[in-house]
């Protein structure tokens, strides 16, 4: 038995430096932004009424490193511009010009609705189960729109010292964390209606089984 746990243990490793491995350094120019100007203030929120910036918000992103100083800044540095929005409850690193998995989101199921950070965030769980409701975007100006989320998710991620977290998430913060990290997938609401065709992204009404499930 305890052999057996020590190569779990060993395993378990194994598949988290491959995972660091797999996150390619920063590019000069997202380490250029990530610092410039004062690293104690906000970076500008990307909008899809500039070109440029869209298609940065179009991109798809990539894992990175935790252990990086710069992954600190740059987290540091989201957290700044989520606070300085009139009422954004969560926000991804896309939207500040940097294509990596970071995220921040207002958790409304903890005591105190904390704001907290995900790195490398991965949903590995949807319930069928799902509810519409409003969605905005911090990116899209004067946008809102209706849209189906799943209730419950199913959470991966870790944090700045590269420790693996695992848990389930209810309600509209399991919403919050579909929103940004659609964000991650290049996704914006603005044009979900489009990139739902395919099986990821079926709509369903609210408590009732997907078509994929009736017999």
């Amino acid at each position: 038995m305890l052999r057996f746990q020590k190569m779990k243990n060993l395993s378990i490793l194994f598949i988290f430096f491959v995972s660091l491995m797999n996150a390619q350094k920063l590019t000069t120019s997202e380490i250029s932004l990530i610092n410039r100007g004062d690293v104690k203030t906000l970076l500008p929120i990307f909008q899809t009424t500039d070109s440029h910036q869209h298609t940065t918000l179009l991109d798809q992103s990539k894992e990175i490193d935790p252990t990086d100083p710069n992954t600190a800044t740059l987290v540091s540095r989201m957290k700044e511009s989520l606070l300085s929005t009139d009422g954004g409850v969560g926000i991804a690193a896309p939207q500040v010009g940097i294509n990596r998995k970071v995220i921040w989101v207002q958790r409304f199921d903890k005591e105190g609705e904390p704001l907290e950070y995900f790195i490398n965030p991965a949903i590995t769980w949807k319930s069928e189960l799902q509810n519409l409701g409003s969605e905005g975007d911090l990116s899209i100006p004067d946008f809102n729109g209706q849209f189906y989320r799943s209730q419950v998710i199913q959470l991966e991620y870790v944090d700045l010292k590269g420790q693996k977290y695992s848990e389930i998430v209810e309600g509209f913060t399991a919403v919050i964390f579909q929103h940004e990290i659609d964000h991650l997938f290049g996704i914006l609401i603005s044009d979900k209606k489009e990139k739902e065709l395919n099986d990821e992204y079926i709509k369903v009404d609210a408590y009732k089984k997907s078509d994929s499930q009736m017999k």
